[in-house]
């Protein structure tokens, strides 16, 4: 492909290490405005959890500012352990029968027309969790019949016909994120397998629905390993790509190794275009959510 030709060690150079300070390009606008303000009580009122929050999404104030939010159902507290996230890890308390209705009547009161749904791993549970995922997705067109919905959904285990409950419900878009390049998928993902998620893509998209998937840079990947993702992703079938600049929650966390410049991110993102992906998000403040209505 002509695009490889560019001068990559040119692109990487510009690279800072992740053990100094954030660059410039990743500063955020802090929160603020009235409808920032009546997300917040919204969400808040309805005792939901969202993953804007939970994962310190740096995007949080001018998503919420324009009115939408990332739901995140089954909890807001995962069964697996991924070393980059910042969401709770532990043991799951039950199941919230109500929480899909809740969903639907809080995406029905913001009016919005395109809403994204997201949970945490429940691996216990034998269809991990894709009954409460259908109901939901079935009470938000009841309620809110005009809006699309984009779910992001976890690693259904090989459980298939788990995952038949879910595209039975036929949303807009289902999303299911690799993360990373197959050789961190142990470091990163230890729960996770990339095969399996990949073909969890392929079956998706086999099953009539829009694919979308998303990973992140700044963890010690090349060039030449995020060329070989974006492939294998094409070749299961992947419509939508999101590429993002991977942030440390906290200390606990894997270390940022480092902050990919603004100008690799748009080398991925025609990279991508260039293999037929049918919509690209790269950048560095870029997350998996991140102006999800574009990717229709």
């Amino acid at each position: 492909m002509a695009i490889t030709t560019i001068d990559i060690g040119n692109l990487t150079s510009q690279n800072l290490p992740g053990n100094g300070p954030r660059p410039a390009w990743l500063r955020v606008k802090l929160p603020y405005g009235d409808t920032f303000t009546n997300v917040r009580k919204l969400i808040d009122e309805h005792n939901l959890h969202t993953v804007c929050e939970s994962a310190r999404c740096p995007n949080m104030g001018e998503c919420w500012g324009a009115g939408t939010a990332t739901f995140m159902i089954l909890g807001n507290t995962c069964t697996r352990s991924c070393s980059f996230c910042a969401v709770a890890t532990g043991r799951a308390k039950g199941l919230d029968t109500d929480e899909p209705q809740r969903v639907a009547e809080a995406i029905k009161l913001m009016g919005v027309k395109h809403a994204v749904i997201t949970s945490v791993n429940r691996d216990e549970l034998k269809d991990s969790g894709a009954q409460i995922w259908a109901e939901t997705i079935s009470q938000v067109r009841k309620l809110s019949p005009t809006t699309t919905l984009e779910t992001l959904i976890p690693d259904m285990k090989s459980r298939w016909d788990a995952l038949k409950l879910i595209t039975d419900e036929a949303p807009e878009i289902i999303s299911h994120n690799m993360e990373t390049i197959k050789r961190l998928y142990r470091r990163v993902r230890p729960q996770a397998k990339y095969d399996r998620s990949l073909e969890q893509i392929r079956r998706t998209k086999a099953a009539g629905i829009r694919t979308k998937s998303g990973f992140m840079v700044g963890l010690g990947e090349t060039p030449e390993e995020v060329y070989e993702l974006l492939q294998d992703l094409r070749d299961h079938d992947c419509d939508v790509i999101s590429i993002g600049q991977y942030l440390q929650p906290t200390k606990m966390h894997l270390p940022v190794h480092e902050f990919i410049h603004p100008d690799l991110f748009a080398h991925y993102k025609a990279y991508a275009y260039e293999l037929g992906y049918k919509y690209v998000e790269s950048g560095p403040l870029v997350r998996s959510s991140y102006h999800s209505e574009r990717c229709l």
